[in-house]
């Protein structure tokens, strides 16, 4: 496989049960709670086909039917809006079904990301390509996947895309030790560690979702112990590629991303999506704003 061939392929697993949005996941997959006008998983979606990943394979489960349903066509809706003129709905309509080639694979047994990322392997094939989590929005107007494509063909190994918080919320991420490399503004992973203490931290870098991945990780991820809650996590398959830095697909780089996120996994910074994307939204913005200021003068 030569350094710079293209990377088409991005994998979104989506077989979570969502339990921290119980009862509004009872029934509905997380992923296709709204964001505004639309459902968390397109924008992630469009994220991929915009950096050039038009061949999407999303791992589901069990009550995920809703998932395929909205990127697939709805002829009888579509008939009824462009009788009615409504050309701006229409499109609306048609926008998530003409994102790109979008494939769908069940994981049967929820044994954690790693065995997600694992359940991918037949659809990829031996090429890198890019894991992007359901969880995480990456503002449109904040580059990262194409900063992160461009790194994994000059490296050639795997990269991961880490983020700054604040020392006291490491634990609730994978977390990297690294060091710089000479002339480059990504970073080499040295060593990660699956949400550790606060104590245990080499760092503040928490792993974000976003992934470039070497396919030699599937190998990995085949003889990969159950760690942390008895899961089959990415994190340890990729340090054992970042200590292999001698052998094919070996080695993990970092991009460190400084641009805006959120995490629609959350509670709060769900909420927070929710209002920093309407405020900037052209029909509801204005509005927004002007409510927004008489609220928050109130409190």
């Amino acid at each position: 496989m030569a350094l710079g061939s293209s990377i088409t392929k991005a994998v979104i697993p989506a077989a979570g049960l969502g339990t921290r949005f119980l009862p509004a996941t009872k029934a509905m997959p997380k992923e296709m709670l709204p964001v505004v006008d639309k459902p968390a998983i397109q924008y992630v979606v469009a994220e991929a086909v915009g950096a050039g990943l038009d061949d999407v394979l999303m791992i589901t489960g069990r009550s995920k039917r809703a998932l395929e349903d909205h990127f697939d066509r709805v002829p009888a809706l579509e008939a009824t809006l462009e009788a009615k003129g409504d050309d701006k709905k229409l499109r609306s309509v048609q926008e998530a079904t003409e994102l790109g080639n979008i494939h769908y694979v069940r994981q049967s047994d929820p044994r954690g990301l790693g065995h997600a990322v694992l359940c991918a392997k037949q659809h990829v094939g031996y090429e890198p390509f890019a894991v992007l989590l359901g969880d995480d929005l990456i503002d449109s107007r904040d580059e990262l996947l194409s900063v992160m494509i461009s790194t994994q063909q000059k490296t050639g190994g795997s990269v991961i895309a880490l983020m700054e918080v604040a020392p006291e919320q490491i634990s609730a991420y994978g977390c990297a030790d690294v060091s710089a490399v000479d002339g480059e503004d990504y970073v080499k992973v040295n060593a990660l560690v699956e949400k550790p203490s606060v104590e245990e931290a080499p760092s503040n870098l928490a792993i974000i979702g976003r992934y470039l991945l070497h396919p030699q990780v599937f190998e990995v991820l085949e003889h990969t112990a159950p760690g942390r809650g008895g899961e089959i996590q990415l994190t340890d398959a990729l340090q054992e590629l970042a200590t292999d830095i001698d052998s094919e697909g070996g080695g993990v780089h970092a991009v460190i991303f400084r641009g805006r996120r959120y995490d629609t996994g959350d509670k709060l910074s769900y909420l927070q999506a929710n209002v920093t994307l309407a405020v900037e939204n052209e029909e509801l913005g204005e509005g927004m704003k002007s409510w927004l200021k008489t609220f928050v003068a109130t409190l």
